[in-house]
């Protein structure tokens, strides 16, 4: 179930999909994805597929979460991440091993609480977490130099791109019924929009919950 085996299939898996970047590929060989996931879902970690977390929440596919990270860092190393939507902490460890600090923010505490727990459990000590609306984002800590939306807002938050910093890129989902990948660039002119590729994400909802 949590063998390195089965971790390979895994990284192959990527790689034949089409992620490039060795520093991504080798973070997500490493981090045992099954300690994001309740036991009863853990025997499934490591297929390519989003798994439920609770609160009607999921642990992203793999490919995904590869594909966000792979396009954070396509024009170099970052220092300052923001990331929107904790989960189960699992992009928030990937991240963590390949930027200078996460700031995450999680609207659901239980989610949160668990996700603190296993940032301890693997000893990653860059990640700070906030238990607010995350599409306000965390302004007190900004600006970032990237972002990372892991929940699909209908239309790109003020806030976020305010908190963006000159150069920075931002990756997003973005749509109601149908959804697109985005990567947000601001440049001293303004902000540049790429659209990747279409995906299916959980909306971005407003507010915190218990």
């Amino acid at each position: 179930m949590t063998s390195q085996r089965t971790r390979e299939r895994l990284v192959q898996r990527l790689v034949e999909q089409g992620i490039r970047n060795s520093a991504v590929l080798d973070v997500m060989r490493v981090t045992p994805r099954h300690l994001f996931l309740d036991e009863a879902m853990a025997h499934r970690a490591y297929e390519d597929v989003a798994l439920p977390i609770g609160f009607q929440q999921t642990l992203s596919q793999p490919y995904v979460v590869a594909r966000m990270t792979e396009l954070l860092l396509a024009e170099g190393p970052r220092s300052r991440v923001l990331e929107i939507g904790t989960g189960s902490g699992y992009q928030t460890a990937i991240l963590a091993q390949l930027v200078g600090e996460v700031y995450s923010v999680e609207r659901i505490k239980p989610l949160l609480q668990k996700a603190r727990q296993r940032m301890r459990q693997l000893r990653l000590r860059n990640v700070q977490m906030n238990h607010a609306d995350g599409g306000m984002g965390w302004e007190a800590c900004g600006p970032y130099d990237g972002i990372v939306v892991t929940a699909a807002p209908e239309r790109i938050p003020e806030d976020l791109l305010s908190q963006l910093a000159t150069g920075g890129r931002m990756v997003i989902p973005v749509g109601k019924e149908r959804q697109h990948l985005q990567v947000i660039t601001r440049t001293h002119e303004g902000y540049e929009t790429e659209i990747v590729e279409a995906v299916f994400f959980v909306p971005l909802r407003p507010g915190k919950a218990k």
